[in-house]
């Protein structure tokens, strides 16, 4: 069982000791290449936080990312801090709402700078950087339309979501944050291998006892320092001669549009332009709502009230981003789109399915779709976001919102008691995102002597 948190008036030994293990300039190169910033303008009195900053402020770790962040990326900070100020007071807002420490506002400059399009080499996406096989289990849309991980609102709740079931799992703050960076799975076999070590550590403290070991891919091992020291700089930025100028909020009202209407016409029955549309809406990918059914979408402040009448004066062919056809005989995608003056990359992007023969011809009778100019001109050029798909792959599966162990185990056949000794878990609980491993061999017993003896970072 992973101990609760420490009482506030009381820490463990370990949390006054100075890091054991030297850091590298390396590590904090690499791990501060994903640069973010912050927004809260300083005032006159001191600075509080309500995540515990002051017990590891002193940390080598900590310390030499405060100085980076001031220092060489001080102009990357900068940015990251202004583009933060937009999302600052619906992100804490949410967090406040589910319960959680406002602060830890500061995890999206982590992952992302704050950027709703972060896109990384592991196809992690948005300002909260989530997978997609966990975005869906967090409830978020992901498909080739709509990309929820790019919408800043929702996508924040969900994160909200998943780091609150994290705390819940391992009591500790600071060991959900690193959950969140490295995988439940990861952080609770490093809290059963060095179990004998930590017997006696509690908290937050966990974390950075764990953080000692040979055990944590060095991005998660910096994750929780970084946390730190953002918020210690953004939270008072005159210290470090930093000037924030803050962005306006982000706003705006939302209107209910029909499938397959371009943001072309939303941008003009809201008299604004595309890009203001697209920037109020990046989970939207493909220059139009999806073809299933009505969507809610954003328009700046004060545009609500004429949007419906406005849109319904547009002409017909405006207001519709896409045509459907039926394929003949003897056509290529090309010959449908000199038809209607798109490409005919663009008939092919939004028809993924299209069945030819080998000469490259249609089979004919498929209902193709069409789209018009102006919605090919507004789509996003991102990658199809279903490329992760839930269900087993490799032996593996990654749990959804309301997954439970019994219900895996009657999906995959299996048992309860077979799937905790595959990962570890001492108890049934399992929460949105964590990946378990579902079949293979079981891994041979260890004593808790030999646990606490072994080091590396193998799974």
């Amino acid at each position: 069982m992973v101990p609760g948190p420490p009482a506030p008036s009381a820490r463990s030994d370990s949390a006054a000791r100075a890091d054991s293990v030297a850091v590298s300039d390396s590590d904090v190169t690499t791990s501060a290449s994903r640069m973010f910033g912050d927004s809260a303008a300083a005032t006159d009195s001191a600075p509080t936080w309500d995540i515990d900053v002051r017990s590891y402020e002193t940390r080598a770790r900590v310390q030499r990312y405060v100085t980076l962040f001031t220092g060489s990326a001080r102009d990357n900070i900068v940015a990251r801090l202004e583009r933060g100020t937009r999302y600052e007071p619906m992100i804490r807002a949410t967090f406040r709402a589910a319960g959680l420490p406002e602060d830890l506002y500061y995890l999206g400059l982590v992952e992302s700078g704050f950027d709703p399009n972060a896109y990384s080499s592991a196809a992690a996406v948005g300002m909260w950087q989530f997978m997609t096989g966990t975005a869906r289990g967090a409830g978020l849309r992901v498909d080739w339309w709509i990309d929820e991980r790019r919408d800043p609102v929702k996508s924040t709740a969900a994160a909200a979501r998943f780091i609150k079931d994290l705390r819940t799992q391992f009591g500790s703050l600071y060991l959900a944050a690193a959950a969140y960076d490295g995988g439940p799975g990861r952080i609770s076999r490093g809290l059963e291998r060095y179990a004998d070590d930590l017997q006696n550590t509690q908290g937050d403290d966990l974390f950075f006892e764990l953080a000692d070991k040979d055990y944590l891919r060095r991005e998660t091992r910096e994750y929780v320092p970084q946390l730190i020291a953002a918020a210690l700089v953004a939270k008072d930025p005159q210290r470090y001669g930093l000037q924030i100028q803050p962005e306006p909020p982000f706003a705006y009202d939302t209107v209910r549009v029909a499938p397959l209407t371009p943001l072309a016409a939303i941008a003009a029955a809201s008299d604004t332009s595309v890009d203001a549309i697209q920037d109020l809406n990046p989970q939207i990918l493909r220059g139009m709502t999806p073809p299933d059914a009505p969507v809610e979408v954003r328009v700046p402040p004060g545009r609500a009230a004429a949007f419906d009448s406005a849109l319904a004066a547009l002409p017909a062919a405006q207001r519709v981003g896409a045509t459907y056809v039926r394929s003949r005989s003897g056509e290529y995608a090309a010959t449908i789109a000199r038809k209607y003056h798109v490409t005919a990359k663009a008939v092919e992007e939004f028809n993924p399915k299209l069945r030819r023969y080998r000469s490259g011809h249609l089979v004919p009778g498929q209902r193709v779709l069409v789209p018009a100019p102006a919605v090919v001109a507004a789509a996003r050029s991102v990658p199809n976001p279903a490329i992760e798909l839930y269900g087993l792959v490799n032996g593996r599966h990654v749990v959804r919102r309301g997954e439970t162990l019994s219900g895996l185990a009657a999906k995959y056949h299996t048992t309860i008691k077979r799937i905790k000794a595959l990962n570890h878990l001492k108890h049934d609980t399992i929460v949105i995102g964590q990946t378990l491993r579902i079949s293979g061999p079981l891994p041979r017993a260890r004593s808790a002597s030999s646990r606490s003896r072994r080091s590396g970072s193998g799974l």
